[in-house]
This record gives structure tokens, C-alpha cells and sequence, in this order.
């Protein structure tokens, strides 16, 4: 019984990764990659953490602000989004959208999003 409930287990990954859209898959991707360096899942981040998440750039825009100028990169894990502010900068070489890296911080929360600011970062080899 156990070997038939493995095959029924496995055709179903089999059939849900055919369905899957190519988003769906690459959050899986995302999750595992983020899971494998050790790094906590952004869905599972609460304020005041100090935590290390591992993802992908989806965005980086550069803040003019009078008094602060700000670079905010969203750092997607496939669970959910994190902000990485750093403050008082214009442009990091490296940072930039679909670059892989892992990041270190406290959490905070600004206009009910995760945030990060001025974290820690360890870029990942382009792939």
C-alpha cells in the first residue's frame, strides 16, 4: 500500500507542475532556493525580527527625497515581498532587477509593508 500511495503522490506533483503556471513554478523555485541557503521565508517575517531572506530583485528605483535620498529594491522569495531600503545612496553596483541575493536585517513595517533598512547583502553569481 505505501508503494502504491507514492505513485499516487508522485503522478500528482507531476500533474500539478504540468497545470502550474510558469509564476507558480518559479515561486516553488524560489522557496526551495530560499529554504536551501537557510534563509526564513518573507511570508513568515513579523516586525522586530532580525532575519536573513534570500530571493530575487523584482524592482529598484531610486527615491529623490529633500533631505534623504533612498534606493528601494523589492526583494521577492516566492512567498512574498521585502523591501531593502538604503538610505542615502543613488545607485549600488549590483543591485538591480532579477539579480539573486540574500539579505540580513531587522524587520520593520512601513505603509503595511515588510522592510528592510540599510541590510546586510551577499549578491548571488548571475545565473
Amino acid at each position: 500500500m505505501a508503494t502504491n500511495e507514492r505513485t499516487t503522490g508522485g503522478l500528482r506533483r507531476f500533474f500539478e507542475r504540468l497545470t502550474a503556471s510558469e509564476a507558480e513554478l518559479d515561486a516553488q523555485e524560489l522557496q526551495r532556493d530560499s529554504a536551501k541557503c537557510g534563509a526564513v521565508l518573507a511570508d513568515q517575517c513579523r516586525r522586530g525580527q532580525i532575519v536573513s531572506v534570500s530571493g530575487r530583485l523584482r524592482t529598484v528605483a531610486y527615491t529623490p527625497r529633500t533631505n534623504l535620498p533612498t534606493l528601494e529594491a523589492d526583494l521577492y522569495d516566492g512567498s512574498d515581498v521585502v523591501t531593502l531600503v538604503f538610505l542615502g545612496r543613488r545607485a549600488i553596483a549590483g543591485i538591480e532587477p532579477g539579480r539573486q541575493l540574500t539579505a540580513r536585517g531587522r524587520i520593520a513595517i512601513r505603509d503595511e509593508r515588510k522592510v528592510i533598512y540599510n541590510p546586510f547583502y551577499e549578491l548571488e553569481a548571475p545565473r
